[in-house]
């Protein structure tokens, strides 16, 4: 079997766009064949998706999503683009507490998701927050039309069945979660 390094060869790089969340790099490579073709590869810091339980209920949170022009349910998720590196945990912590408000006295890790591996490297850490208590909601300016509720875990789950939850992050969180028993 041929190393991983043989798959592809990187002959060039160039950044074609460049923003604080985003930067999108194109790359001319040599398949293993000798065939040369381009690829462009999404740059994206890592993110958390949070999955809020308690007394068998999910906190979710809805917000218009701009992209795809929906106002959308899904679990409490985000980066740091300003603080690459960032320990998922310490962003996990922080995001459900800025989404929600919630404080999780224990955080799970469930594992890693990535977001489109076939032309983005952005990958996800999936969290489960229990012991969880009330504080203040902390959103950011792009935040301020979010909605949070909580949900009994049968209706997130009839949600994703009749295509009210759409968000592909939150749907693998919940499948990555109930097939390691977590939930």
């Amino acid at each position: 079997m041929p190393a991983l390094s043989d798959e592809i060869t990187t002959l060039s790089s160039r950044i074609a766009y460049e923003n604080p969340w985003t930067r999108v790099r194109e790359d001319i490579i040599r398949r293993r064949d000798g065939s040369e073709g381009l690829y462009g590869v999404v740059e994206r810091s890592d993110f958390v998706v949070v999955v809020p339980f308690q007394d068998g209920r999910i906190t979710l949170v809805e917000q218009f999503r701009y992209p795809v022009q929906l106002r959308q349910w899904e679990m409490p998720m985000g980066m740091w683009e300003t603080r690459p590196g960032t320990s998922p945990e310490v962003l996990a912590a922080a995001e459900l507490a800025e989404e929600t408000g919630l404080v999780a006295g224990r955080m799970a890790y469930a594992g890693e998701i990535f977001q489109g591996a076939g032309y983005c490297n952005q990958r996800g850490h999936v969290f489960l927050a229990t012991g969880l208590t009330q504080g203040p909601r902390r959103p950011e300016a792009t935040e301020q039309d979010l909605i949070c509720r909580d949900f009994a875990l049968t209706e997130v789950e009839a949600m994703i069945c009749d295509g009210t939850l759409k968000d592909a992050m939150s749907i693998a969180a919940m499948g990555l979660l109930r097939l390691k028993r977590m939930l």
